[in-house]
């Protein structure tokens, strides 16, 4: 992923309110929907290709030359800010298998079809970014490895807190 500067954390510097979120399984998208008490939507970004990071690349144990589709978008809850900042990486070679649905999905959350009657592999890890505390996925679904980062932004952990 571009732009990353991850700080060396240790979970006790975690704020305790977002220790769950960062730590959950399970889709992101249901677990928000049920916060808002079902007022949730999603706005696109940018969709662009760029070729895989070589840590990204290591990380989903594909070749480091390979081009990605990737997809940036806000996460809305109940409040006019966005909780969250989600970017996925889709590998070439990952869209040329069942994960090409992706691509077309337009402002739904990926999060509708990635648990939709699945359970997918999911390795996780979470850093410190200069956006806010982020946790990044990444998930093998049918075959296909692909990358959902996501940050949680500070209007969310202001709402956290208040409720």
């Amino acid at each position: 992923m571009r732009n990353l500067r991850p700080n060396t954390i240790n979970s006790k510097q975690i704020p305790k309110e977002l220790k769950k979120w960062l730590y959950a399984s399970g889709s992101l998208t249901q677990q928000l929907t049920d916060l808002a008490r079902g007022d949730f939507h999603v706005e696109r970004i940018r969709e662009h290709y760029q070729r895989l990071t070589f840590a990204d690349s290591k990380w989903m144990l594909m070749p480091y030359h390979h081009v990605a589709w990737v997809r940036e978008t806000h996460l809305y809850g109940s409040e006019r800010e966005p909780w969250v900042k989600a970017t996925s990486i889709f590998p070439i070679l990952s869209l040329q298998k069942k994960a090409r649905i992706f691509k077309y999905i337009r402002n739904k959350p990926i999060g509708w079809f990635l648990f939709q009657r699945t359970d997918p592999q999911c390795e996780r890890r979470v850093i410190q970014l200069d956006d806010g505390w982020t946790r990044q996925s990444c998930y093998t679904w049918h075959g296909c490895k692909f990358i959902v980062q996501e940050t949680f932004l500070p209007a969310f952990e202001q709402f956290i807190r208040q409720h």
